[in-house]
C-alpha cells in the first residue's frame, strides 16, 4: 500500500488539516484495502521483539499452559488502540498531545507525558536488545572476525546494522517505512505459521490435549515475571498504540477527513475513513495474533520438552534449535534469515517512530516548534541519527537481549494503565456522540480497559515487590 499524497502544497505536512486536502473515503472493501498501511507498519514493529523473543521464551519455559494468556494479550488491547486512533482521525492530534490534555499537568505537559518519558528510557534497553539480536543472527550467519558470538564480530555487526538503520530512515519518509513493513510482514508470517502448522507431522508434534491444557487459565510458578512482560510486549503495547496515531496521520486518514467544520459532509467523510482505520487495525490484529500463537506453540512444542530457554547472546543459537531440531542442520540458515527479517523490521519500526515521538515531546515542552515543518523534520532527522547508536551502545554494554526486551515489556505494561485513562478522558471530552454510539465497540472497550487495568495493577505491584506468589 503505497503512500498517497495530495496535490496541494499543504499536503507536505501530514500533521496539518486543511480543507484543500480532503478526500472522499472508499466505499468498497477493495477500496479500503488499497488504503491500508499503518497497521502493517505496526505489525512489523510488534512481531519482532515480543513474539520472537519473549513469547517463544515463555513457551519454552512454561509449555502450553500459558497459551490462554497469549490469546488474551493479543485480543484485549486492540480496542484501546482503535479508540485512540479514532480520536486522532477526528481531531488531527497526536497521542502525546492528547496525553498532555489529561490533568494534572506538571509544567508544560501532563503527568502521562512524563510517564511516557520514563517508560521510553526502559524501552531503550529493549531496542538495544533488538539491535543486539539482529547482530547476533548476522554474526552467526557470517562471523566477520573471530567467533560468531565473540565481542569483535558482534561489535562489527552492531555498527553495520546501526549505520544501515540511520541511512535507510534518515529521509524521514513514511513511504519507506511502509514498504519495508509490508515486505517483512509477508515473509515472517508465512514462515512462522507454516512451521507451527507443520510441527504435528514431526517428532515435536502437539495435539488437542496440549492445546486444551493451554486454555486452563493457570500461571505456573516461576513464570510470573515473563508472563507480565509478555502481556506488555505481545499484541499492541502502549507505545505501539501511541505510535499508531502518528502513522495514521502520516498515511493521511486525518488529513483526508479534514478539519471539523460541523457539516454533514465532513461527518460522513469521517465515518468513511474510520471504517478504513478499523479494517487496518483488524488486519494488524490478525497478523499479530497468528504470529504470536505460532511463536508460542513453537517454543512450547520444540524448546520446552528439551529444557531449552533462550538467554543471553546464546538466544539466537537456542532459538535456531526450533528449526534445526525439526528440519535438520541446514535449516539454521533458514531461521537466521527469518530472524534477521523479524528483528530487523522491529528495529526499523522503532528507529522510525521514536524520533517522531521525541520530536513531538520536545515541541510540547517548548524546545522546538512542532508546527514548523522544517524544524520538525530537522529534529526527526537528528534524532534518527542519534538514537540507534545509543541503543546499540546499551546492547554492547549489557549483552543480554532477552532481559533487555523483558525490561522494556514491563515498562510498556505499566504505561498501558495511563493510556487507558487518557483514552477514556479524550473519548468523553472530544469525540462526538455520533462516533461513539455503537454499543458493541463500547462494550469491547470496557472489557479491554478492565483487563488492562487488572494486569497493569498486578505489574505495578510486582515491580515494587508486592507479589502474590509465583
Amino acid at each position: 500500500m503505497a503512500e498517497q499524497t495530495a496535490a496541494s502544497p499543504a499536503a507536505a505536512d501530514p500533521y496539518a488539516l486543511t480543507p484543500d486536502d480532503v478526500r472522499e473515503a472508499p466505499t468498497t472493501f477493495r477500496g479500503r484495502v488499497r488504503h491500508l498501511g499503518p497497521g502493517l507498519v505496526l505489525s512489523a514493529a510488534v512481531v519482532g521483539s515480543g513474539e520472537l523473543i519473549v513469547t517463544t521464551s515463555l513457551g519454552a519455559r512454561a509449555g502450553f499452559v500459558l497459551l490462554w494468556l497469549v490469546i488474551i494479550s493479543a485480543a484485549v488491547k486492540v480496542w484501546v488502540q482503535m479508540e485512540l486512533a479514532r480520536w486522532t482521525i477526528l481531531t488531527g492530534k497526536t497521542a502525546l498531545r492528547g496525553y498532555g490534555q489529561v490533568g494534572p499537568k506538571i509544567g508544560r505537559v501532563g503527568w502521562i507525558n512524563w510517564l511516557w518519558i520514563g517508560m521510553d528510557f526502559t524501552k531503550m534497553l529493549q531496542r538495544g536488545g533488538i539491535i543486539g539480536g539482529t547482530a547476533a543472527a548476522c554474526s552467526i550467519l557470517w562471523p566477520i572476525t573471530g567467533e560468531a558470538l565473540g565481542f569483535p564480530s558482534l561489535l562489527v555487526w552492531t555498527v553495520l546494522i546501526t549505520a544501515a538503520l540511520v541511512l535507510l530512515l534518515r529521509s524521514g519518509r513514511y513511504s519507506v517505512v511502509e514498504r519495508t513493513a509490508v515486505a517483512s510482514v509477508v515473509v515472517f508470517t508465512v514462515a512462522t505459521v507454516s512451521l507451527a502448522l507443520g510441527l504435528p507431522l514431526t517428532s515435536f508434534g502437539y495435539g488437542a490435549a496440549d492445546l486444551g491444557a493451554g486454555l486452563s487459565f493457570l500461571i505456573p510458578a516461576g513464570t510470573v515475571g515473563i508472563a507480565v512482560s509478555m502481556f506488555g510486549l505481545t499484541g499492541v503495547g502502549a507505545d505501539e498504540m501511541t505510535t499508531y496515531t502518528y502513522w495514521c496521520l502520516e498515511k493521511g486518514y486525518a488529513r483526508w477527513t479534514g478539519p471539523d467544520d460541523g457539516t454533514e459532509q465532513r461527518a460522513r467523510r469521517a465515518e468513511g475513513w474510520l471504517k478504513v482505520m478499523r479494517l487496518d487495525v483488524l488486519v494488524s490484529w490478525a497478523v499479530c495474533t497468528v504470529c504470536t500463537l505460532s511463536f508460542y506453540v513453537i517454543g512450547a512444542a520444540v524448546l520446552h520438552p528439551q529444557g531449552l530457554v533462550p538467554s543471553g547472546n546464546d538466544m539466537i543459537t537456542t532459538l535456531s534449535r526450533i528449526y534445526t531440531d525439526v528440519l535438520g542442520p541446514w535449516a539454521e540458515y533458514l531461521f537466521l534469515f527469518g530472524a534477521i527479517a523479524v528483528l530487523g523490521s522491529t528495529a526499523i519500526g522503532s528507529s522510525a517512530s521514536v524520533p517522531r515521538l521525541w520530536t513531538n515531546t520536545l515541541g510540547l515542552l517548548g524546545v522546538i516548534d512542532w508546527h514548523d515543518v522544517r524544524a520538525r523534520q530537522r529534529t526527526v532527522r537528528l534524532l534518527t541519527t542519534l538514537f540507534p547508536p545509543l541503543w546499540a551502545v546499551l546492547f554492547l554494554f549489557a549483552q543480554e537481549p532477552v532481559l533487555m526486551v523483558q525490561i522494556g515489556g514491563i515498562g510498556s505494561g505499566v504505561f498501558l494503565l495511563a493510556v487507558v485513562i487518557a483514552v477514556w478522558h479524550l473519548r468523553s471530552t472530544e469525540v462526538d456522540r455520533r462516533f461513539r454510539a455503537s454499543p458493541w465497540p463500547t462494550a469491547a472497550l470496557v472489557l479491554s480497559s478492565a483487563a488492562i487495568t487488572v494486569l497493569g495493577v498486578y505489574t505495578v505491584l510486582e515491580v515494587f515487590g508486592i507479589g502474590f506468589g509465583g
